[in-house]
This record gives structure tokens, C-alpha cells and sequence, in this order.
């Protein structure tokens, strides 16, 4: 007579309950479950169903990781456990006999997360998780032993992203577009658009990544004469689905008759020191034709009145103590 102990089998009957007793005395690796709940797989069971794409978040926000039993089961009273697998420990938040279990929680997860018992009580075991880290992004598991079903929940941390700002200045060769933003993650691309959505050729971007983790990128490119008069900074980043935008808009001819009054106003005083009066006066009427209208277009640069003082309308003063010059 054999003294091996026969492993239970199990019934044929597609309606009856197949259950299976684990001995008290052996540990399943890690499952933290009361030793009162028995592992039972019924027909039709209900199944933890996770979203089908990863989870955004908003660095320093809070986010809800979401889990839930269909068709919905009380588990108010059961173990629930959500971890981490590249973690150790791995757990990030358990729930057992109505209460949380924090001796085995991973420390960088303490007091920031929770599960609300009256979703427990419908099946619902979504986790949150408060004062989102750069370093929660990962891959979630929530599982509930009792049932012997899982989940998975993808994470993805989003940097507090500026919109980008554009800055300009002149070139012997056109008009510099310079675009920045900050506050990225993951890495983000930034490129430059024309009025009509084509993209303008550009060096390639430079990313800098802080000591916060967050990246900040960067980009110029060199506007012509021939180009359109609107351009679009855009910086992305494809994982997260998130994209800021920056339009900028003026004249490219205003903007280099600017950038030419700009020259002239500066070397403009020391002509008058070698010019008639009649010609100081028709240089004058040239020089404030030319600031009407550079200064009343619509351009993304204005000429300044401080400029125009003593420069338009010289003065007997501006001129004493100059031979040659009659007033």
C-alpha cells in the first residue's frame, strides 16, 4: 500500500468548482495572502482588465492607475497587491484583512498611494498614486491572489513643459529665429514649420538635460527674404503625445528695413558733421521717412522714438564749435 498523498483532481463536470488547497505550512514566493484565503479558480471567473495604453502623468501631479474585475466581484475583505517587478522590494501598495500593509512596501512609495474600499467594494482596485516622480514611470502589475488573476499598467511620467519662446536678431544673411522650451520628459524633438505646415531646414537641436531630470531644447535656423512670413516652432515628444506650439509672424521686408535703420541711426550723427545744412535737412526728411515706415508696419520690431532726438531735427547747439557750418 502506497503512503503518497494523492494530489486532488479535478472534477469533469464543466459546472462544478475546481478548488485548490495550498498547505498552510508552504509559502507561495512573496504572495502576501492571509492564511485563511484559499486559492479557487470557478468557471467564468472574473479577470483584472488594465488599459490597453500606458498612463500618462504630470510630474509633482497625482494620477490614477487603473484595474478593475469584470464581472465585478466584492474584494473589500480580500488581498489586493500592486508592485513593481524591476523594483526591490516590489511592492508598492498592498491591502489586506481591510487594511493597508506597509512593512513590505517599497520606501519610495510611502504615503503616496491609496485604494478607495468603496471601489474595492465593486470590483475596482485602481491604485492612486500622489506627487508623481520621474522615477515611478514604469511597468505596474495589480493582481489579486485569491481569484489567481493580473494586470498590467503602463506609466509614463510627462514633464512640466513650457511652450516654446522665440527670439529674434539679424544676420548678414536674413533674420534668426532662436527656439527654446523646457521642462521635458521623456527627451522631446523640436523642428521648424512655414505657413504652410513644410518643414524649414534647420541645424540639429540641442538638448540639455538638467540635474532635475527634466530636458531643455533648443534650436535656431536662418530666415531669408524669399521665405513666408510665418514660422512655427514645435516641439514634441511622440511616446507621451504631447506637442507645444509657437508662431511667429511679421514681414521679412519690414523686418530688414528695421534692421537697416537700426545701422543708419548709428553712424546718422556723424554725417551731419560734414553735410550742409540743406543737406543735413534732406537727409533728415529721408531718415524719418524711413522710421514711419519701418515703425508703423506690422513687424515684430519697432523703431523706438528714443532713437529719432537731435538726429531728425538738429540743433544750433549740435553744431557750435564746427568751422564751416552756417545757420
Amino acid at each position: 500500500m502506497s503512503h503518497d498523498t494523492a494530489l486532488p483532481t479535478a472534477a469533469t463536470n464543466d459546472n462544478a468548482i475546481n478548488v485548490i488547497i495550498f498547505p498552510i505550512g508552504k509559502k507561495k514566493k512573496k504572495n502576501l495572502v492571509s492564511q485563511q484565503e484559499l486559492y479557487c479558480f470557478f468557471p467564468g471567473q472574473s479577470q483584472l482588465i488594465g488599459p490597453p495604453q500606458p498612463i500618462v502623468a504630470i510630474l509633482g501631479g497625482d494620477i490614477i492607475l487603473p484595474c478593475h474585475l469584470e464581472p465585478a466581484v466584492d474584494v473589500a475583505a480580500r488581498t489586493v497587491e500592486w508592485s513593481r517587478p524591476d523594483l526591490e522590494p516590489r511592492f508598492v501598495h498592498v491591502w489586506r484583512n481591510g487594511q493597508d500593509l506597509v512593512m513590505q512596501k517599497h520606501p519610495s512609495y510611502e504615503r503616496r498611494t491609496s485604494l478607495s474600499i468603496d471601489k474595492l467594494k465593486h470590483g475596482d482596485i485602481s491604485l492612486k498614486l500622489s506627487e508623481v516622480k520621474l522615477s515611478d514611470e514604469g511597468r505596474y502589475r495589480c493582481f489579486i491572489p485569491l481569484l489567481g488573476t493580473e494586470s498590467a499598467v503602463e506609466l509614463v511620467v510627462d514633464g512640466t513643459a513650457s511652450s516654446p519662446v522665440i527670439h529674434t536678431s539679424k544676420s548678414s544673411s536674413g533674420v534668426v529665429l532662436e527656439c527654446e522650451s523646457k521642462g521635458w520628459y521623456p527627451e522631446p524633438e523640436l523642428f521648424w514649420l512655414d505657413a504652410e505646415g513644410k518643414l524649414l531646414s534647420a541645424g540639429a537641436p540641442e538638448t540639455v538635460r538638467g540635474p532635475d531630470g527634466l530636458y531643455t531644447v533648443s534650436s535656431r535656423v536662418t530666415v531669408e527674404k524669399s521665405h513666408s512670413n510665418s514660422f512655427t516652432c514645435r516641439v514634441q515628444q511622440l511616446s507621451i503625445n504631447q506637442s507645444r506650439d509657437t508662431h511667429i509672424h511679421f514681414h521679412i521686408n519690414v523686418m530688414f528695413c528695421v534692421l537697416s535703420f537700426q545701422m543708419i541711426s548709428s553712424w546718422f550723427p556723424l554725417t551731419l558733421l560734414f553735410l550742409s545744412p540743406s543737406a543735413c535737412l534732406l537727409s533728415s526728411c529721408v531718415l524719418l521717412l524711413l522710421s514711419l515706415l519701418c515703425g508703423n508696419a506690422d513687424g515684430t520690431k519697432q523703431v523706438s522714438p528714443k532713437l529719432l532726438p537731435q538726429v531728425l531735427i538738429p540743433s544750433s547747439q549740435f553744431f557750435k564749435g564746427y568751422s564751416g557750418v552756417k545757420l
